[in-house]
């Protein structure tokens, strides 16, 4: 016994040595969790358990208890909210894919835009009124109208007028129902 008492006073005092040894420098690099845990308190002995009484521990069994019905409805009801979350995916899916064609249409619309403007503008540069104007004047004997060919006259029906007839020397060509008379 005394040898093994000596054992372990050397076994202390060289523990010892390591705990003070330990507190000037810490291998690896996790924190060494603490023996007691720090704000657990123990159940005071000054509340004792109360036993609950029969009635208590029946109601109980009986709200712990499920009855077909209610296991019914609740299968129902996991059913149906399930087949709610497969339709809204599904519509959620639907929206981006018609987002994305939405997007890829209107890339479409701006590159056609673009097209069209860029051959109008071709064809407008293309034309020269200049060149025009002499060659009807020149080629084709085209002249100004005089001021003696120009008739003013009121149209309160349209902006342009398609001439099927000749016009009238009073300049009136539309007139109202009333003054016919």
């Amino acid at each position: 016994m005394a040898a093994g008492r000596r054992h372990s006073r050397r076994e202390q005092s060289h523990r010892r040595r390591e705990d003070t040894d330990s507190q000037m420098y810490v291998y690896g690099n996790v924190a060494a969790v603490p023996e007691a845990v720090p704000g657990y308190r123990e159940k005071s002995p000054a509340r004792p358990e109360k036993k609950a009484s029969r009635q208590v521990r029946k109601n109980r069994r009986k709200a712990l208890h499920m009855n077909s019905a209610y296991v019914i409805f609740l299968s129902v009801a996991a059913v149906m909210a399930v087949i709610v979350c497969v339709n809204y995916v599904k519509l959620q899916s639907r929206i981006t894919g018609c987002s994305k064609n939405i997007t890829a249409m209107q890339a479409e619309l701006a590159n056609l835009k673009e097209e069209n403007n860029a051959r109008y503008n071709a064809v407008m540069d293309s034309v020269n009124l200049d060149e025009i104007r002499d060659r009807a004047q020149n080629q084709l004997g085209m002249v100004y109208a005089s001021p003696e060919q120009i008739i003013k006259y009121d149209d309160p029906a349209a902006d342009y007028v398609k001439q099927y007839e000749d016009i009238p020397e009073d300049g009136v060509i539309a007139r109202s129902g009333r003054g016919n008379r």
